[in-house]
Formats: structure tokens, sequence, C-alpha cells
């Protein structure tokens, strides 16, 4: 198995921190909110209110669990429509009381079932990124475990993203990857490797601005290790973006992203 295959799983492990736990170590004050106001409430997104260094923030998370019973009940961390249509309340939520959000990213991506696309999985996961791009406070996204397809995407229009030692970011997976190409999901580690997933690769290609370090002997055996990288991290962050002008703000996020779109001849 190459690198990237070998980072792949971590990013898959069961026992990484979830994003409950980033938020619960970082932030104070943490208080959850429910539903889209619209169908029901996804447990396989989550969201408040919190503060950091006495700054409020917005804060959101994708939730995957530690067990099999959590896991079938947050669909194992594949957000619903009503997941993404949380996210934009909680966002505009957020806009209105001049709250940074921060985004915590682990997904293998949105939930592919018949309920979901018919309640508008491509049109939530379409606004959601419409919402965040032009946001008039700071976005700052950040992949802790998996990030795949769509249902990452749609968290991943911060004005900062960054992405966890062992975290993968991919349009879709390995395996679907191989499938696809070769006709061969054996061939995953292969493709891992050609379609340059790690953190390594991304901040490479400016994909990413930032990777947050992991302990040797593995996150899920010293996170704290992480949790006081990262919230460093963050306080410096915040302050930086807020104090910016919005339309400073915004004409910088709108640069960031249509770079991806320009390409010499």
């Amino acid at each position: 198995m190459g690198r990237a295959f070998d980072i792949l799983s971590k990013s898959r492990m069961v026992s990484r921190p979830s994003s409950l736990e980033f938020i619960e170590a970082i932030f104070d004050d943490f208080f959850e909110l429910h539903g889209d106001r619209h169908f029901e409430d996804d447990l396989a997104m989550v969201g408040g209110i919190a503060s950091i260094n006495e700054i409020p923030v917005t804060v959101i998370g994708i939730q995957k669990g530690h067990s099999v019973k959590e896991n079938v009940s947050r669909r194992f961390g594949s957000p619903n429509p009503e997941g993404y249509r949380k996210v934009i309340r909680l966002m505009e939520q957020a806009e209105k009381f001049k709250r940074p959000v921060i985004e915590f990213i682990n997904t293998s991506g949105a939930y592919p079932g018949k309920g979901a696309e018919q309640r508008g999985q491509g049109e939530a996961i379409a606004k959601c990124l419409y919402v965040s791009a032009g946001l008039k406070t700071p976005v700052i996204s950040i992949f802790i475990g998996e990030g795949g397809s769509g249902g990452a995407i749609a968290m991943a229009a911060g004005d900062r993203v960054w992405m966890l030692e062992n975290g993968m970011y991919a349009v879709l997976s390995p395996e679907g990857f191989a499938s696809i190409l070769w006709r061969d999901p054996s061939r995953s580690s292969e493709a891992a490797e050609l379609m340059k997933i790690t953190a390594e690769d991304l901040i490479k290609n400016g994909v990413i601005e930032k990777i947050i370090p992991e302990p040797e002997e593995g996150i899920e055996n010293n996170p704290e290790y992480t949790f006081n990288i990262l919230k460093d991290e963050l306080i410096k962050e915040i302050n930086i973006l807020r104090n910016k002008p919005i339309d400073q703000l915004l004409s910088e996020r709108y640069a960031r992203f249509r770079k991806f779109g320009e390409f010499e001849e």
C-alpha cells in the first residue's frame, strides 16, 4: 500500500476524534442548535454557538460515531439535505450576529438515499456553497478526517481551508476512482496516489492553507496535542479575519476560489 492510501486509512479510523470532540475541547459554552426549519434534525450534522478566547462563534461539524449504534444513527457521517439546510440556517444566523463560522469536515460524502434525492440533496449542497461564498462574516473550514465528494465540498468554501496531517479531500473515493477508470476497485491504493488527496499534496496545489500536525503515536492516543495546536491557530486566524473590512473579506474569498478556474494556455 502507498503512503496516500495509508493516510486515507488513518482518516477513516473509527477511533479518530469526532467533530463534537473537537468542538467540546476547543470551544467554551457550546450550545447545540437543532433542525433545519423545513423537515427534521439531521444527526449527521451538528452545530451551534460557542466562544473561543471570549469571541462568540458559530461552530458546525459533520458527525461520525465511535460505535455501530451511533454510526447508524448518524449515517456514518453522511448528511441528508436537512443537514446541509441546518448549515445554511446556522451560517445565516452567524452573519446576522457577526459571528465567525468554524466548520469541521469528516465525511465520505452526502447520503445517497432515495429520500435524500427526493428532498433535494443536490440543491441543498449547491445552496450551501452559494450562501457560504457570499457570507458576510469569516468562515474557516477544517478537514479533521475524511473529505469526500460534494458532501465535503459543501462545507469547504471558507476564507481559510485547513487540514489535519492525516486528513484527505477528493471529489470521490479512491475505490470509486479505480472502479470508474480501470473497472477494478482493488487498484484503490494506486488511485489514491494519482488523485493527490493528502494534506501535503493539497497544500502544494493551493487547495488548503495550513496543515495541523498530529501526534506520532496517533491522534486517537493523544488528541489534546492536536486540539491545543488547532485552538491556538484558530484564535490567531479569527482575530485576523474579523478585523478585515467585509468587502475585502468577500473579495479575497472570491479570488481564492476563482484561481482554480484559471488555466495557462
